[in-house]
């Protein structure tokens, strides 16, 4: 093309004497009217000069072609060996990525001889059919990583345009024709970059927040003599953990430590699952309770300060956990470790007795309360309420329980209160009728549930100025925002645990009828599966103390006897239910014709449990478009760990889920893939 166009502008140069001798004989013929003598002079010379150039145009045009086409020869093949020399590697392909050339560079990294054919896809598994499709439509980048070395592989759409002439005459129009396109592929070598980067990745400086959970607790059951000697291991312990992964460790009170590392470091400790957690429970000298410790890491952001309010929030996550926690917070992730054995339960009673005393002053200084559990409310929930309404009562503040469904193993629990004139016709409201009644001056109390999704009116804690929670279920990413009173237990068995310590503490002359006993003692009974599960000192003590104040264990059972249909239900999930890795007991239960479907799941899920060799237990319910997950184990298997990567959570040995917008199906092949993963982690141990 380049070539046509310059002979071209070449040609009309070469004419221009021929245009002169027209205007020099058409001179000569006028200058002969005037004189003839002078004009045959001058016509006898323009005809001369027009021989002459007539005769030079003849003789010249046919070499400079030569010449033109010369150059043309000699300017590709300087071309092509500076392409084939290029310091870069080059390569084109045709549509389907089979190559078609390639420079000497190109073939030296790849080992391929420049005349090898074949697709790149045989080369660079990274550059599929599928990319170089993509790279027909536009401009493609994408990072390859070829033996050692790192490539930026750039492919570009190349056409081929051919400009021709219409006829073989000269000064004749030309047009354009497309001859097909074919790909460029250029290969940057950004090995160098990608090290420099991920160093300076690596060398990013991650605060953490380390807390000893229960340090006066451990501190006080030792003598004092010891207490030093004790103090200095701890210490000791932590700043040599840290020292291996170039940490630096500044101690800000008794139990209490700021640390810096770098995110190369936090990859060291994540491989070890942070043992600093099993390592700080093997100090012993002369304690008989074992220490605990929380961290909280905050990473991903791109200022400092962000990340220390990362790590701020990670450590109010570990410590609403239950301590003996590692959560580290990146940006909107969250991530969970924790040592694998049994939570230690906390047999002091302090912080019941400072969040008694902190409720009773922020229910003394409003008008109303508003008291929710979760949605689909169970006995632990209700009991939990129950108990609310007793401490309201007895300030004389007017109390109502939001409650939207009633199941059929709930319904004993309330008729027993509904036949009682001595409870308020309204004590029980929905949804709507408690954002109706919702003013600046109303108190709302959540139980039983710390996520503001899983709450029976979500609209209560947008709306409200004055929120407080009491659960005893761990804490997740999602929570609810700025509450004035937060007594998050993870320890306690149930929210009816909690509240029955706060009964206590509330006031010295609280009365508690024994129908509000036995509702408190049954939601203790349900979550504990009849004392079998999670229990501790201070549940049985919680029990004790209501079963002063009238809770019969004879009225609880039969109010908490099922129907033959729920029986012959939960008979069905147990009768189908599926044995994974030998271990793992996976049910899925049809909902359809009963009205408690998320109950008999978690019954099914204990059921299962009593099989021999059965380790964990999960059963799923479809109820309304969502997917409810029960999971249950005895002791080896973290069933928390496998919520949690579901999106639920809950404790060692009970947790659970709410799956929205899935299949039962895939979310039983979610599960089976988690214990996979975690096997292959070493979390799960068969």
């Amino acid at each position: 093309m380049g070539t046509i166009t310059a002979k071209g502008k070449l040609l009309h140069y070469l004419r221009a004497p021929l245009y002169m001798f027209i205007l020099y004989f058409a001179g000569s013929i006028v200058l002969f009217c005037y004189s003839r003598r002078v004009g045959a002079v001058s016509l006898s010379l323009a005809c001369i000069y027009g021989l002459i150039n007539i005769f030079v145009y003849i003789k010249n045009n046919r070499s400079l072609s030569d010449e033109i086409i010369g150059f043309a020869v000699q300017y590709g093949t300087v071309q092509g060996k500076l392409l084939r020399e290029f310091q870069i590697p080059y390569a084109i392909l045709e549509g389907d990525g089979r190559i078609v050339w390639m420079n000497n560079l190109f073939s030296e990294i790849t080992g391929k001889d420049t005349s090898w054919q074949k697709s790149i896809t045989t080369i660079f598994k990274e550059i599929t059919r599928e990319t170089v499709e993509r790279a027909q439509e536009d401009q493609f980048t994408i990072q390859i990583q070829y033996e050692d070395r790192i490539y930026n592989a750039y492919l570009n759409k190349m056409d081929f345009d051919v400009q021709s002439q219409t006829d073989k005459q000269p000064g004749d129009a030309l047009f354009v024709e497309h001859m097909g396109s074919l790909i460029s592929l250029l290969l940057a070598d950004v090995t160098e970059l990608e090290k420099l980067k991920r160093q300076n990745e690596d060398d990013k400086m991650i605060p953490i927040l380390c807390y000893i959970d229960n340090y006066d607790e451990v501190m006080a059951s030792v003598d004092e003599v010891k207490r030093s000697m004790l103090t200095a291991v701890l210490d000791r312990n932590i700043n040599r953990y840290f020292r291996e992964v170039d940490g630096i460790v500044r101690k800000t009170d008794r139990d209490k430590y700021f640390i810096i590392i770098n995110k190369k470091g936090l990859g060291k400790l994540k491989e070890n699952k942070f043992s600093i957690l099993e390592d700080i429970q093997g100090v012993k000298i002369g304690n008989d309770n074992i220490f605990t410790v929380s961290l909280g890491i905050g990473c991903g952001a791109e200022s400092y300060v962000n990340r220390a309010e990362y790590a701020r929030a990670a450590i109010d996550l570990a410590l609403g956990r239950g301590g003996s926690q590692v959560v580290i917070k990146e940006n909107q992730d969250v991530s969970y470790f924790g040592v694998r054995g049994k939570e230690v339960e906390k047999n002091t009673r302090v912080k019941a007795r400072v969040k008694a005393q902190a409720l009773r002053e922020i229910m003394e200084a409003r008008d109303k309360i508003l008291v929710m559990g979760h949605s689909l409310s169970d006995a632990d929930s209700l009991g939990a309420a129950i108990g609310v309404y007793c401490c309201a009562r007895d300030l004389g503040k007017p109390c109502q329980i939001v409650l939207n469904t009633v199941t059929s193993s709930l319904r004993p629990l309330l008729d027993t209160l509904k036949n009682d004139e001595s409870y308020p016709r309204d004590l029980f409201v929905s949804s709507e009728e408690a954002l109706s009644q919702l003013d600046p001056y109303t108190l709302v109390i959540v139980v039983d549930t710390n996520r503001p999704t899983y709450t029976e009116c979500p609209q209560l804690l947008n709306r409200g100025n004055a929120i407080v929670v009491f659960d005893h279920h761990r804490q997740g990413s999602e929570k609810i925002a700025n509450p004035l009173l937060s007594y998050i237990e993870p320890y306690a068995s149930s929210a009816c645990e909690m509240i029955t310590e706060v009964l206590q503490y509330f006031s010295d002359e609280i009365e508690i009828t024994s129908k509000e006993a036995d509702l408190i003692y049954a939601g203790i009974l349900i979550d504990t599966n009849n004392f079998m599960t999670k229990t501790g000192v201070r549940t049985f003590e919680a029990a004790a103390y209501l079963r002063r104040n009238g809770a019969e264990v004879t009225r609880v059972r039969k109010l908490l006897r099922e129907d033959m249909s729920a029986y012959k239900a939960r008979a069905e999930v147990v009768r189908h239910a599926e044995v994974f890795h030998g271990a793992f007991a996976i049910s899925v239960y049809d909902s359809k014709d009963t009205e408690s479907p998320m109950i008999i799941g978690a019954q099914a899920a204990n059921e299962l449990l009593n099989i021999v060799g059965i380790k964990a237990s999960f059963v799923l319910t479809n109820y309304k478009n969502i997917i409810y997950v029960s999971s249950r184990s005895i002791d080896e298997i973290n069933v928390q760990l496998i919520m949690e990567r579901l999106g639920g959570g809950g404790h060692l040995n009970v947790a659970g889920a709410q799956i929205e917008n899935s299949s039962v199906e895939s979310v039983k092949q979610r599960i089976e893939d988690i214990i996979d993963i975690l096997i292959n982690e070493g979390d799960i141990k068969l």
